[in-house]
């Protein structure tokens, strides 16, 4: 049984999409960077922590589960960007990543009773300059306020990113090809099914208007 420790729709959708079959478990711990801690470091520490602690609440009825653990965070050279906590909050990530390229990173864990996998992927985003007047109309549709970095590439903040460079998924949320490596070193087993009969386990081509050229 394959488990999703993240409440995120996105994850659940790509996962779908990509013919996983799973459940959602989702995991409650504190999110807060350590101080000086790096950012692939911090995704990777909470991507656990969230395996982690499912894992130890469903593993003693299930013994061929599998729980996986993702975050993502926004970077800005040394700068974590999570999630926004105000609207006010959002502007100012905005404001910062407007005309820049940040990066995206998303810390993924794997955890079964023989092993603890964890990977993380980095995609870079160039952002163009953003009026004010835009990051106030974006903000009044809710849509940038549980992102991290303020903004959804797959929703309306997609007009400004004129490219990317790395794995578009990743920055919706979840890198596929990343966790289907992960999946793949699992060895056989009975009560491990990881995809759906009517859905062929791959991963989905990247949309044709995002370049990842940079």
């Amino acid at each position: 049984m394959l488990v999703l420790a993240s409440a995120s729709p996105r994850r659940s959708e790509l996962l779908t999409q990509a013919g996983f079959a799973f459940r959602v478990h989702p995991a409650n711990i504190p999110e807060d960077p350590a101080p000086g801690e790096d950012p692939i470091a911090y995704v990777t520490r909470l991507a656990r922590q969230k395996a982690e602690a499912v894992f130890q609440q469903l593993s003693p009825d299930h013994p061929e589960i599998a729980v996986l653990g993702a975050d993502t965070t926004v970077t800005l050279d040394d700068l974590i960007l999570g999630k926004p906590d105000s609207p006010a909050d959002a502007a100012r990530m905005l404001r910062l990543l407007s005309g820049r390229t940040h990066r995206v990173i998303t810390g993924v864990s794997l955890i079964t009773h023989s092993r603890t996998l964890a990977a993380a992927e980095v995609t870079a985003v160039q952002f163009h300059s953003i009026a004010d007047a835009e990051i106030e109309a974006y903000i009044l549709t809710g849509e940038p306020l549980d992102k991290a970095g303020a903004y959804a590439i797959q929703g309306r903040a997609a007009c400004w990113i004129p490219r990317i460079h790395g794995c578009y998924f990743n920055v919706v949320g979840l890198p596929i090809a990343l966790v289907r490596n992960l999946l793949d070193t699992l060895p056989p087993r009975a009560g491990l099914e990881l995809h759906h009969p009517e859905q062929a386990p791959t991963t989905p081509d990247q949309p044709p208007s995002q370049s990842t050229s940079q």
